[in-house]
């Protein structure tokens, strides 16, 4: 497992975590709660990493609701800190931009 994303459970598994105003937003408009994907990072698969994002290093992973339906989600911890980690953004991944298994972007 990526040393990143261990980092981002082990924060959860302590409850230093901070969700985004963009990350409530999106959860709202697609009908996702911050407890079904805080439970779900234990079974994240990585999608992208971007250990050199300007605000900070963050991972884009493949989780699953509560239903088992595919959610992408951004966790990522502020730059120069160690911690909390921040629920960025969480969507359901659109079918015709990423491969079936939601893992890999389509090319255009």
């Amino acid at each position: 497992m990526n040393n990143f994303l261990k980092q981002v459970q082990d924060l959860i598994d302590i409850g230093d975590v901070r969700i985004s105003e963009h990350g409530y937003d999106e959860l709202s408009e697609d009908e996702l709660t911050a407890r079904e994907l805080l439970a779900g990072v234990k079974n994240a698969i990585i999608v992208e990493e971007y250990p050199d994002y300007s605000k900070g290093p963050c991972v884009l992973t493949l989780q699953q609701d509560r239903s088992e339906r595919p959610v992408h989600v951004v966790w990522g911890i502020p730059k120069g800190n160690s911690k909390p980690v921040v629920l960025v953004t969480a969507y359901r991944p659109d079918p015709e931009r990423w491969d079936k298994n939601f893992l890999k972007r389509r090319q255009s």
